[in-house]
């Protein structure tokens, strides 16, 4: 079943809210666990520990491996890339106002600065008088 771009980051937004599939999506981050070995990190019963992975699979954030009768977890980061798409579009649109915001505030203490120090010229204070 394909699944349109708003379902797919709805799904992954849901899996990532609960804090116990965050904790199992870093423990899988840089290599295989298997599901025992996961579901032993939780205060939670095994059954609760595999709807967990389900979810997290279902999403897309989890690639499973069968290894004889154990399942073997691992991330997946593409499965984090249509809301990271999602969220670089606030953040860059952010950034670019930040930077104008900068540049902006620049040129009016540059224009400031100009004008306290005369320009460079004989401004106020200066003899006029040739030597």
């Amino acid at each position: 079943m394909e699944l349109s771009e708003p379902a797919e980051l709805d799904l992954v937004a849901r899996a990532i809210s609960e804090p116990n599939r965050r904790r199992i999506l870093a423990l899988v981050r840089d290599g295989e666990l298997s599901a025992g070995a996961i579901a032993a990190q939780f205060d939670v019963s095994r059954p609760a520990v595999s709807q967990h992975l389900a979810v997290l699979r279902e999403a897309g954030l989890l690639r499973e491996r069968r290894r004889g009768t154990s399942r073997l977890y691992r991330a997946r980061p593409e499965g984090l890339a249509g809301l990271r798409s999602f969220m670089d579009e606030f953040w860059t649109d952010r950034l670019e106002r930040l930077r104008l915001a900068a540049e902006l505030e620049q040129q009016r203490r540059d224009k400031r600065g100009k004008r306290r120090d005369g320009g460079g010229g004989r401004g106020r204070g200066m003899d006029r008088r040739k030597p």
